[in-house]
């Protein structure tokens, strides 16, 4: 089973739901900000995308105090998988559960379109163990503050730990200024926690998971969580 955290606000916890139940056949359920404990049958988390609490003061900073946060807390520190997608991520680094901060667009403008990703294949993160062969993929982004920061020595261990995982890049894989689309540090796109465990990326993979979307390159994300799942039940 895998939980999808719902908070006032959210807007692709049910695209979420999709790709889980119809496109991966696999047991999903929604749990609402206000609950205080995830029941034993829940495998997985997902933090999905939107404007909790309208994105008030900061991106996540109404939603880090939650109820729900504190078992979310506790559920990834008990080496349990979970991802935070666009506003998910946002709501992970405002609750301490990923180093760094959000800040506004560089452009002060939201941007929505596709970009390409270039996956760091050192990462040790079980989120990106489907994407055999494949160090680029494209995926769409939407978000107003999306452009991550973080000082020097945090970034420096996240470079020794192999926890960024997603970089902005070329078509071909180059990560250049050009195609940094909101002015993040290192045109870093995703990152997990020193376990792998923890994955906060600003695309949108539930957005590009279906033939009928013109594009499945976010799907092995969801499929990288399965087998994650059925390998630990082994």
């Amino acid at each position: 089973m895998i939980g999808i955290v719902v908070f006032p606000g959210s807007n692709c916890e049910y695209d979420c739901y999709h790709v889980v139940k119809e496109v991966l056949k696999t047991d999903g359920c929604f749990i609402w900000h206000k609950e205080r404990h995830i029941d034993s049958s829940i495998k997985a988390l997902i933090l999905p995308g939107g404007f909790s609490f309208g994105d008030y003061l900061r991106t996540g900073a109404i939603a880090r105090f939650s109820p729900v946060i504190d078992a979310v807390s506790q559920f990834a520190a008990e080496g349990k998988l979970v991802l935070g997608i666009c506003n998910g991520f946002q709501i992970l680094l405002e609750a301490g559960l990923l180093p760094g901060a959000m800040l506004k667009n560089k452009n002060l403008k939201y941007i929505c379109k596709d970009v390409y990703l270039k996956i760091n294949k050192k990462s040790t993160s079980p989120f990106i163990s489907e994407y055999k062969g494949r160090d680029v993929v494209k995926i769409p982004i939407a978000h107003g503050e999306g452009n991550y920061y973080a000082y020097p020595d945090t970034l420096k261990a996240l470079h020794d730990e192999n926890s960024i995982v997603f970089r902005y890049c070329t078509a071909d894989g180059q990560v250049t200024d050009d195609v940094n689309p909101n002015g993040s540090v290192e045109n870093i796109a995703g990152i997990a926690n020193a376990n792998g465990n923890v994955l906060g990326m600003m695309p949108h993979p539930e957005r590009c998971s279906e033939d009928i979307l013109g594009n499945r390159d976010g799907l092995a994300i969801f499929e990288s969580m399965v087998k994650a799942i059925r390998q630990a039940a082994l």
